[in-house]
């Protein structure tokens, strides 16, 4: 089981193909077998034919004219010669007593008859009789199948190409809608509505329709939830700017401090909600074409300016790209900021390929356990569980930067360096 393939398209093809040679092969097989009956039975009957006209005309002929006549009455595998032959031993082999047997019935009623083998590589013999006039005769015999046409090895190895080629075809249209319903699933994004093509048999068809609906419903349940997160939060704010301007009015300093701070936490969580259910929606802006090296320079600068240690390092050539600067620009300033409050640094550096462009933010911070690089992905997922209000955050900047991202048609991937602190790489397409 181990030479088994892991592929269905070639588990098939080996099924199919080996089940079509088996097939052809055993028609060949008695084909051929029908075909060598069939030739030995009409070699032999125009042997029994050819050698009694033969025979019966050498007999009939005047002795001085019969040497003329030897030359016309030989075939291409056997001939006659006047005189006792060659001795030898009697024959042995199948084909030569098929041959014997025939001359015997055609001749031994009016010719009596010897056989002799001639020593060689193939079935060789000698027939010995005596014609009317006492002279002898010999008939020189090597009993032969008809040679197999000249063709026929082009035409059986084109027909296995063929067997091969319609295998791999047929196999093929049954492994295609599976590979691309399997690429449909894995590619499944719910923030970008991409239908899988509802074409070929009818089968693929239920199958693909069955799949965009599923996709469909999804989306509506993810539509339904970031809508009712966005009207909480936006229903939130009223009630929390009077709580303010009732705080602010307390007697205690201390206390209205504190609930000041809280009444702006709680302010923040409802921003990075309402920005968390919009980033779900379907992107309405206008996609441009920018040179990306200006652009983040310019936001780093922006950074710099209030006294942020970013840095830039550009790409040594032009990179322009076709993007949503809006979108792009809240995700690479929330990437700083999540890079800004865990270290102090935050390093942009860019990796040009022939399709992609990939952005590097990178920090000197404590990075993420490897197994949690995948859940801060998700909304209000947290790794310090603490209280502390400069790094807990809400969750939702890492969640929001990669829904954009994929917005973008894009990816994002989180790793921890080797050198320590946390690499989130950004991967747009060109065009």
């Amino acid at each position: 089981m181990r030479l088994w393939p892991r592929s269905l398209l070639a588990r098939l093809l080996i099924v199919v193909l080996s089940g079509l040679i088996l097939a052809n092969s055993l028609s060949l097989t008695l084909v051929m077998l029908e075909r060598t009956r069939s030739a030995r039975s009409v070699m032999l009957g125009n042997l029994e034919y050819d050698v009694a006209t033969s025979v019966a005309i050498l007999d009939r002929l005047p002795a001085g004219e019969r040497p003329q006549w030897l030359e016309r009455l030989q075939r291409s595998n056997y001939r006659y010669v006047l005189g006792p032959g060659e001795p030898g031993a009697a024959t042995k082999d199948k084909r030569s007593q098929d041959a014997i047997r025939t001359l015997t019935d055609t001749l031994s009623p009016r010719y009596p008859l010897t056989f002799t083998a001639v020593p060689g590589p193939v079935s060789h013999i000698q027939a010995h009789l005596t014609l009317g006039d006492g002279e002898p005769l010999t008939i020189d015999l090597v009993p032969r199948m008809p040679p197999v046409a000249s063709w026929l090895p082009v035409v059986l190895v084109l027909q296995l190409l063929l067997v091969a080629i319609c295998s791999w075809i047929a196999v093929r249209q049954v492994v295609r809608p599976l590979s691309q319903f399997t690429r449909a699933v894995d590619s499944l994004d719910p923030a970008a509505h991409s239908p899988m093509s509802e074409r070929g048999p009818s089968e693929v068809r239920r199958a693909a329709h069955a799949f965009n609906a599923m996709q469909s419903r999804i989306q509506s349940y993810l539509r339904e939830r970031a809508q009712i997160l966005a009207s909480i939060s936006h229903d939130l704010q009223t009630p929390i700017t009077r709580m303010k301007l009732r705080v602010e009015m307390a007697e205690s300093p201390d206390l209205r401090d504190k609930l000041l701070n809280d009444l702006d936490n709680m302010s923040r969580l409802v921003r990075e909600g309402i920005a968390y259910a919009r980033s779900s929606e379907s992107l309405e802006e206008t996609s441009l074409k920018m040179e990306l090296n200006a652009w983040i320079n310019s936001i780093a600068c922006d950074y710099q300016d209030i006294g942020k240690n970013v840095q830039f390092r550009a790409a040594d050539e032009r990179l322009p790209v076709v993007t949503r600067p809006q979108a792009l620009r809240r995700v690479m300033t929330n990437l700083l900021d999540n890079a800004l409050k865990f270290g102090d640094e935050a390093v942009i550096a860019l990796e040009n390929h022939r399709d992609k462009i990939v952005i590097h933010v990178t920090d000197n911070g404590p990075g993420i356990p490897d197994a949690e690089l995948e859940a801060v992905l998700q909304p209000f997922y947290r790794v310090e569980t603490s209280r502390n209000r400069e790094t807990g955050g809400t969750g939702l900047g890492l969640a929001i930067a990669a829904q954009l991202t994929a917005q973008l048609k894009g990816t994002l991937r989180l790793t921890n360096r080797q050198e320590g602190g946390l690499d989130v790489s950004v991967t747009l397409p060109r065009e």
